[in-house]
């Protein structure tokens, strides 16, 4: 096999890149080639520290042998196999062991190809769920402002990101937004903020003007990653667990990021101990080696569908590749990597570490706020007035040049390392990260 390490395309005009300033980003690409343990390569053949797990997903870091053995393996023996009316022993296996992390009772996995398309699933479920239980009427959805659920039209409906929606008009119907829970007189909290918990009752008056007969479904993040790491209030998850209870409606936490480990727990439903109904996962599930996505649904959601004859499909939704046997495989060695490993047991040993080295930004020009948890962190700048995003973004390509590789949110720097970081890779990432800060405009 040739060696491509040094080898760049001569043409970047087709590829149309997501989420990108496609125009600033072709007139000096910033291009990786390699990647291994906590390290990209770039074309120069330049080493770049990911403090991002490439977005969230790469949790195990790069280039894991279990995972790369696992998937040439599965490719040589079964590399499709259609998910309608047939199956393969992976899918299932894959299942059994992801209702084995969860919180009691998720007991049920439907399998997507991306957090887009587990909230896309997750929303509709709710929806046939209680058509299914008679209560047809309950088809509005609730979601919370600076929410990100993905970019489908339900993702964008129920989420709270201005720019991913103000594009596309009219999106879907009978959707409500709770108020976010980021509030001044938290600023510089170390882990969860001790004030906002009363912003969950913010949902009563929604159901009050609603009726809670024709709501299905709440949907959140258990933290708010995409948005710039929001994290809950002690107490709030717990107010809006017990107000979803109460007016029947149904509780969904998209875990796409908080799920497999972030938080130092398997989910962030039980890393905050309160459990949903329905969790949407993707990113992590195969360390975002292989595209995979799943809702894990409550044995009472599933069971209401089973009913009415044997032979009849009980739900009408679902994905060519659902369950794909190579990207099944991904997940079964991406969760081993995560037990054997005990990254997930590291990721909390180094909590501590990490959030005050985090926090010891504080002070450094524009600095107006950090949060964290686990092994999230973000640093929050004060905007160019007249240019919002314009300081963050500069910080970006700056720390892209000092060897580090952080994301950009807004005016919000995000910090998601992988989870096989050690005290050093700390040292690194929040050294040059200061040294990029110091010298911002």
């Amino acid at each position: 096999m040739s060696d491509r390490t040094n080898v760049a395309p001569n043409d970047l005009g087709a590829f149309w890149m997501p989420f990108t300033a496609n125009r600033q980003f072709k007139k000096n690409p910033r291009m990786f080639v390699a990647a291994d343990g906590m390290y990209y390569t770039t074309a120069e053949g330049r080493r770049v520290l990911d403090g991002t797990s490439g977005l969230w997903c790469c949790n195990a870091g790069h280039n894991q042998p279990r995972i790369v053995e696992a998937i040439a393996k599965q490719v040589s023996e079964l590399d499709y196999a259609p998910a309608f009316q047939m199956g393969h022993p992976k899918a299932f296996e894959l299942a059994n062991r992801l209702v084995e992390m969860t919180p009691e009772g998720m007991d049920h996995v439907f399998y997507t190809n991306s957090g887009s398309e587990a909230v896309e699933t997750a929303l509709k479920i709710a929806i046939a769920y209680h058509r299914a239980r008679g209560e047809g009427t309950r088809t509005r959805l609730i979601g919370r402002e600076r929410g990100y659920h993905g970019v489908n039209f339900g993702g964008i409906s129920v989420g709270g990101i201005g720019p991913n929606r103000k594009a596309f008009g009219t999106l879907l119907n009978g959707v409500d937004h709770m108020p976010h829970t980021h509030i001044p007189e938290n600023a510089f909290t170390r882990g969860q903020p001790e004030h906002g918990a009363e912003i969950a009752d913010e949902l009563e008056k929604i159901v009050a003007l609603g009726d809670a007969s024709n709501i299905a479904a709440v949907i959140v993040e258990p933290m708010a990653g995409s948005t710039g790491v929001l994290l809950p209030p002690k107490g709030y998850l717990d107010r809006l667990r017990a107000i979803t209870k109460k007016h029947g409606i149904l509780l969904i936490f998209d875990e796409v990021i908080t799920g497999f480990g972030r938080l130092g727990s398997s989910f962030g439903a039980t890393h905050y101990g309160v459990t949903p109904d329905m969790m949407t996962t993707a990113k992590g599930l195969t360390n975002g080696v292989i595209p995979m996505g799943a809702v894990i649904a409550s044995a009472e959601i599933h069971d209401a569908f089973m009913d009415g004859p044997e032979n009849m499909i009980e739900l009408f939704h679902g994905y060519t590749y659902s369950g794909n046997p190579i990207a099944s495989a991904a997940g079964l060695a991406t969760l081993e990597t995560y037990k054997e490993d005990g990254l997930f047991e590291n990721a909390r040993d180094l909590a501590g570490y990490w959030e005050d080295a985090l926090h010891g930004l504080r002070g450094l020009p524009h600095v107006i706020d950090i949060r964290n948890e686990g092994l999230i962190g973000a640093v929050e700048l004060t905007p160019i007035e007249g240019a919002p995003t314009k300081r963050a973004f500069q910080a970006f390509l700056d720390a892209y040049d000092a060897g580090i590789l952080i994301r950009t949110t807004g005016d919000i720097i995000a910090l998601s390392p992988p989870l096989i970081m050690n005290k050093s890779h700390i040292d690194e990432l929040i050294g040059k990260l200061a040294d990029v800060l110091k010298n911002l405009d």
